[in-house]
């Protein structure tokens, strides 16, 4: 066992002092964790963004997504360097506290939080939108609570189960993408393509010449579509074979991404009849742009099948999100962090913590649901939780590896500082980049979360002075 409590690599004993009541059950393999991995990210994530990153890049969306990929490769190296060293369920609130101390893996863990939570309750939303779409008669908000519903039941009845239906709904993901591949091809093929066949990864020329900035500015919004990947780190102590595994299921599972969100971007792009500047000067119309250009030029079956293949998707998108977000206050109430009955399992699986899960995931959903804004309310803040817990990650592996030489060996100075320095200062650049409205709600949540820590200092020190 390494200094700070932690585990070794192999990751046998899952937390300090945890008892039978307070360990996960290890029953997932490499596939399993893939499959959280690309549920919470969703195959298709760019359709709702398509229009919006066409526009803002000048038509260079494809490059854009290959520049996301590269910039959040740095994150996912650096919780591929922590999960070997702390191999446990609370993910970044772990290895922040392993690197940074307990008040940063609080502050950590707390800001991630606002991440886990919301997520999933947009992707409830974006199930029952797409829903009362289909059927009209049904409130959004009915479809958005019985997602919830459905999806809890799954979790509470284990992760292995959790994870044999969402394979299921992730095949069917899988298959309708590439659906809309072989007829975006045989149409590109019979047709001929809308823009130029490299304008995708230079620009369509119709707002100027290639414009670095613009790209750089789409990208900010573009690794939006990437978060949820991370999840799969919590799930650390419930993989059997190591910690290794959920290193190299964090890698593919980006690298896997990365490759789909490209393919598709680069073949819609040439399908579509409009302008990037025609979406830039008609905001109105950029949600729909990936769903307009499969009409025009394939024809509304697409359009129907992959709107369907969204609400489904979009529902167990969430049940990844409201697991791992299980897992995250499961392992925060171990540490007494929170209340210490989020740490309670049953049968290895974590219920209390997934049912707090549910009900202030459902609150939020709901909520938003009957608001016309509500998604406007909600999309806006769920990247600020996550990028400053990526943010802290980072100087987790800096704190580790380099301050604290917890790795026992020799420092390298490229994958223990280079690389979390440069993924550090990509993350900061997003957040600088957010709106207004999201670092308001940041910040604001890391308030309130520095509040709780200090009255837990004070809790803490009043104890030991009373002998207690």
């Amino acid at each position: 066992m390494s200094q700070n409590g932690q585990t070794g690599h192999n990751g046998t004993t899952p937390a300090p002092g945890a008892g039978a009541e307070q360990q996960l059950r290890r029953s997932l393999g490499f596939r399993d964790l893939v499959v959280y991995g690309l549920l919470f990210i969703a195959p298709m994530a760019p359709v709702g963004v398509f229009g919006t990153l066409d526009a803002k890049s000048h038509g260079a969306v494809a490059l854009v997504y290959l520049v996301a990929t590269v910039a959040m490769a740095f994150t996912a190296f650096s919780y591929a360097q922590m999960v070997r060293v702390v191999p446990q369920a609370g993910s970044v609130f772990a290895y922040a506290r392993a690197g940074l101390g307990n008040g940063a893996g609080f502050i950590a863990g707390w800001m991630a939080m606002l991440d886990y939570v919301l997520i999933p309750a947009v992707a409830y939303l974006f199930s029952g939108i797409a829903m009362e779409a289909l059927v009209p008669e049904v409130s959004r908000w009915v479809w958005t609570a019985i997602a919830v519903v459905v999806t809890t039941l799954l979790n509470l009845w284990g992760v292995r189960t959790a994870a044999r239906v969402g394979f299921l709904v992730l095949a069917m993901e899988i298959v309708v993408l590439v659906v809309f591949v072989i007829t975006a091809i045989v149409v590109l093929a019979q047709d001929g393509a809308e823009r130029d066949w490299l304008s995708p990864l230079s620009g369509d020329g119709t707002q100027g010449a290639f414009a670095l900035s613009a790209v750089v500015g789409a990208v900010s919004v573009a690794v939006l579509s990437y978060l949820g990947f991370d999840a799969i780190a919590t799930f650390a102590e419930e993989v059997t074979g190591g910690s290794a595994k959920v290193a190299r299921a964090l890698l593919f599972c980006l690298a896997l991404a990365g490759v789909l969100f490209v393919a598709q971007t680069y073949l819609v792009a040439l399908l579509e009849p409009v302008s990037s500047a025609q979406l830039a000067a008609e905001p109105e119309r950029q949600g729909s742009a990936f769903y307009d250009a499969v009409d025009a030029s394939v024809g509304t079956w697409l359009h129907d099948l992959v709107a369907v293949s969204k609400a489904i998707g979009a529902a167990f998108a969430a049940l990844a999100g409201q697991a791992a977000a299980g897992r995250l206050l499961f392992a925060m109430g171990r540490d007494r962090r929170l209340p210490g009955a989020l740490s309670r399992t049953d049968s290895g699986v974590p219920r209390v913590a997934l049912l707090v899960s549910a009900v202030i995931t459902m609150a939020a959903a709901v909520w938003a649901a009957r608001r016309d804004d509500g998604l406007d309310h909600l999309v806006s803040v769920v990247d600020v939780g996550a990028l400053t817990a990526f943010t802290l990650l980072h100087a987790s592996v800096v704190g580790w590896f380099v301050v604290r030489r917890g790795g026992g060996g020799a420092v390298s100075w490229v994958r223990h500082l280079l690389v979390p320095v440069l993924g550090a200062a990509i993350t900061v650049a997003v957040i600088v980049e957010a709106s207004g409205t999201a670092q308001v709600v940041g910040a604001i949540w890391l308030a309130v979360g520095l509040a709780v820590l200090a009255a837990q200092w004070r809790g803490r020190r009043d104890a030991e002075r009373a002998g207690v």
